[in-house]
């Protein structure tokens, strides 16, 4: 269990975007999802390297620090090991992205935490090894 306090910034602006994995069957539907949860601009190109630069942007959302929940988290691309290995190889490096000052606004880091709920703790086990396999298989 996370408390929603941990995660957000002390002070400032930020942005919560709340997703639904049970949507996310394929691809398309992800793209789609992020794009309107964040505002993505006209020129986003649906594919996980515009996903990944979108994502590593967001000027046209300014905020102390970024939230992404996705609910249902296990439920991602049910079909499709090696795109769901992609996203979270993704989401791993905007939050590496964000947490790094160099080229951040002022100089310093800025929060971007992404929680995958999942309702069981065996689901929540199978996604740990899962996201883990796929940062290993990244290196």
């Amino acid at each position: 269990m996370v408390e929603l306090i941990t995660v957000l910034p002390t002070s400032g602006t930020f942005v919560v975007a709340r997703l639904d994995g049970t949507r996310m069957a394929d691809a398309a539907q992800i793209f789609y999802d992020f794009s309107d949860a964040l505002l993505f601009p006209s020129y986003f190109g649906w594919n996980w390297s515009a996903l990944s630069d979108c994502l590593r942007d967001l000027q046209w959302l300014p905020a102390d620090g970024y939230l992404v929940i996705i609910e249902d988290a296990p439920r991602i691309l049910p079909e499709s090991a090696p795109e769901r290995h992609t996203l979270f190889r993704v989401l791993a490096g905007v939050v590496d992205h964000w947490a790094s000052p160099l080229g951040q606004p002022a100089g310093k880091a800025v929060p971007f935490t992404v929680l995958l709920l999942c309702d069981r703790d065996e689901d929540a086990a199978r996604l740990r090894q899962d996201i883990a396999r796929a940062l290993h298989d990244a290196r």
